[in-house]
């Protein structure tokens, strides 16, 4: 890695961070489509974000597989596997809506959590492979989660321009736009990336044969808490602006049009761009721990103010705004906890990278494996906001945000305590 030109990933890098956006575009489409399923089929909140549970479900499965397919045939072919299943995935969403199915929606959901499981697996290790690791690293991956932040924030704003006011007749067909959108784009990197050359430092050739060791990355304090913390940060970044999303559109909280709440959606995830372009510009000169510590504890704050503030009282915030003559940017009038909870996207920007980075600091040959242990406790995604939407359903919306709080408290000790490598006599190398 020291003696090779750093132009000569040039264009591995541009791969990985095309990979990384597509991530969030798929998944990112669970949250708002959540909307259109309980106009569809009368879902309640619990029942709603259950396309989100199923594309999280996926990373249980397969997490662990994606690690040693990573070790075993590389990150290339590892790459395009992920993509040929997540055009399959979003096809066969794209086909609930013809057949009118809830279940069948589910089952594509499914199918494309797998295909953003082995995309998480090989883009992550990789950029932070080709930056060399520590700050440089962090500041690479950060680099692919602003273009990560950039295509989230287009899929709720995309999805409310086309549902417009949410009506008895509004159903998945009213979205297929996006689902072409998907798949174009997997097919566009997919044929790109097939002839282009990707370092493979972790590949396992067969050349020599590899001592079994009697550790592995589960023998490490610090990356157990911090698998745990990535599940946890994901179900905070998937579960704020989906439950949000929910608020904003039911007639006895918010009230807004499914368009209007689409573009302060949106504006979470686009806060999480620049979150993470700020991140990115100061990742070589701050540390992992300092920007997880700050972020975490002023997420805290946010959340709390959410919960105790009066949904009665309202204020002007800046938005995207769609019209016939296109997107614009204006202001538009939304609870105060709304705000509040859009201004957390600043926070849970900088998170994944901050806690993948101090995960596998110190964890040398296990780095790979771990990948793929982190991708399984990325189910998390799932669970968390299936327990907040639960409570939402019999507590109350703003109630139901104690769940991201606890969540953020837990990242703020994993900074400050957890995250210590106290394992540090076990041989790496």
């Amino acid at each position: 890695m020291e003696t090779t030109k750093k132009e000569n990933f040039a264009l591995p890098i541009v791969m990985m961070i095309l990979l990384f956006g597509m991530i969030s575009f798929v998944t990112n489409l669970a949250a708002p489509m959540g909307v259109v399923l309980k106009s569809q089929f009368g879902a309640s909140n619990f029942e709603g974000i259950l396309g989100n549970f199923a594309n999280f479900l996926a990373y249980l499965f397969m997490g662990i597989p994606a690690g040693k397919l990573l070790e075993k045939i590389g990150y290339k072919k590892t790459a395009l596997i992920g993509i040929v299943v997540g055009f399959v995935g979003v096809g066969i969403q794209y086909m609930s809506g013809i057949a009118s199915s809830f279940l069948v929606y589910l089952l594509g959901a499914f199918v494309a959590g797998f295909s953003m499981c082995i995309l998480n697996v090989v883009v992550n290790p990789m950029l932070n492979t080709l930056g060399g690791g520590g700050k440089k690293g962090n500041q690479l991956i950060q680099v692919g989660a602003t273009f990560n932040s950039f295509m989230g924030t287009s899929v709720p704003l995309l999805v409310g321009v086309l549902v417009g006011v949410v009506t008895k007749n509004t159903a998945i067909k009213d979205v297929n736009p996006v689902m072409f959108i998907a798949m174009g784009i997997f097919a566009l990197v997919g044929l790109v990336l097939y002839f282009v050359n990707i370092p493979e430092p972790h590949l396992n050739t067969g050349n020599k044969v590899v001592e079994k060791s009697k550790y592995s990355a589960w023998s490490f304090r610090h990356f157990i808490l911090g698998a745990v913390g990535i599940g946890v940060y994901v179900g905070i970044e998937v579960g704020v602006p989906g439950t949000m999303n929910f608020f904003l559109t039911d007639a006895n909280a918010g009230g807004l049009d499914a368009a209007t709440a689409g573009t302060v959606v949106a504006t979470y995830w686009l806060l999480m761009l620049v979150g993470r372009f700020v991140g990115a510009s100061i990742g070589g000169m701050v540390s992992s721990k300092t920007m997880l510590i700050v972020a975490s504890a002023i997420g805290m704050v946010l959340a709390f103010m959410a919960i105790i503030s009066p949904i009665t009282s309202t204020v002007s915030i800046p938005v995207f705004q769609s019209s016939a003559s296109g997107l614009s940017f204006g202001f538009t009038n939304v609870p105060i906890n709304a705000m509040y909870l859009v201004l957390i996207g600043l926070c849970t920007s900088v998170m994944w990278g901050g806690i993948f980075n101090l995960a596998v600091e110190g964890l040398g040959k296990f780095t790979a494996s771990a990948s793929g242990i982190f991708m399984t406790m990325v189910v998390g995604g799932g669970i968390l906001p299936q327990i907040q939407n639960l409570v939402a359903d019999n507590l109350g919306f703003m109630t139901s945000f104690w769940v991201p709080f606890l969540g953020l408290a837990y990242l703020l000790y994993y900074s400050l305590i957890g995250s210590k490598n106290v394992n540090t006599d076990i041989p790496v190398e």
